[in-house]
C-alpha cells in the first residue's frame, strides 16, 4: 500500500467509504514479543476515537497485573467522567491456567474456556462493542477447548461493524484465512537468551 492506496481494487461493487468503514477482524501470531501489545495498541487508537471498548483475556491469571489494563480502566473512568473516548470493559476469563496449570484440571480449564467465549459470542451478536480483543484466545483453540470452526463461523457472520483482535501463538489456519488483518511476529533476539527476566514497564 504505497502512500496508503491499495495496490489493488476489488470489483465488488462496494465504495471507497465501504470499504473504509468495514469491520476488521485481526490476528496477532507468531513466536515473537509484541502480540498483545500490538493489539493493545490498536485498541487505543480505537478508544481515542470513542468505540466501546471490550477486552476479554483468555490465558492471563485473574491475580495478574498488567499495565494496559490498569491504563484502560482508567481511560473507561475518565470517559465515564468526561465523555471522552469510548467505554472499557476489562475481563479475565481463566485464573493461571495457560502457563502454569497449578490449579484444577484441564477440564476445569477448558469449561472456563468455553464459557468465555460464549460470552464473547452473545455480546457480538448482540453487538455490545464496537472494539474487542480477544487477547491470547488462540490457545484454547489449540488445545481443542473452543470449537475453531464455531468461532470462524460467528466471527465471519458478526453484525454491524464490529472490529475483533485475536493474539496468541499458533494461531489456526482457519481463523488465518478468515481474517481480514494477519500479522506474525517473528523473533530475532530477545533479552531471555541472555538469561534476563521480565521487567517492569517492558512486560507489565
Amino acid at each position: 500500500m504505497p502512500k496508503g492506496i491499495p495496490e489493488n481494487v476489488p470489483d465488488d461493487g462496494l465504495t471507497t467509504r465501504q470499504r473504509r468503514n468495514a469491520p476488521v477482524l485481526a490476528v496477532h501470531t507468531g513466536p515473537g514479543k509484541g502480540k498483545s501489545t500490538a493489539a493493545f495498541g490498536m485498541a487505543l487508537r480505537a478508544w481515542n476515537q470513542g468505540f466501546d471498548i471490550g477486552v476479554f483475556q483468555f490465558v492471563k491469571s485473574a491475580k495478574w497485573k498488567v499495565g494496559e489494563e490498569a491504563a484502560f480502566r482508567a481511560l473507561g473512568d475518565l470517559h465515564a467522567a468526561t465523555g471522552v473516548g469510548g467505554a472499557v470493559q476489562w475481563h479475565k476469563m481463566g485464573d493461571g491456567w495457560s502457563w502454569t496449570r497449578k490449579k484444577g484440571e484441564d477440564e476445569d480449564h477448558a469449561r472456563v474456556a468455553l464459557d468465555g467465549w460464549h460470552e464473547v459470542a452473545r455480546r457480538i451478536a448482540n453487538e455490545e462493542h464496537k472494539f474487542y480483543v480477544l487477547d491470547e484466545f488462540t490457545y484454547p483453540l489449540k488445545w481443542g477447548w473452543v470449537d475453531v470452526d464455531e468461532v470462524v463461523d460467528v466471527l465471519v457472520n458478526r453484525p454491524g461493524a464490529q472490529h475483533v483482535v485475536i493474539t496468541g501463538r499458533d494461531a489456526p489456519q482457519a481463523l488465518l484465512d478468515a481474517a481480514d488483518l494477519v500479522t506474525e511476529m517473528t523473533k530475532i533476539k530477545h533479552p531471555m537468551d541472555a538469561g534476563r527476566k521480565g521487567q517492569r514497564g517492558i512486560e507489565w
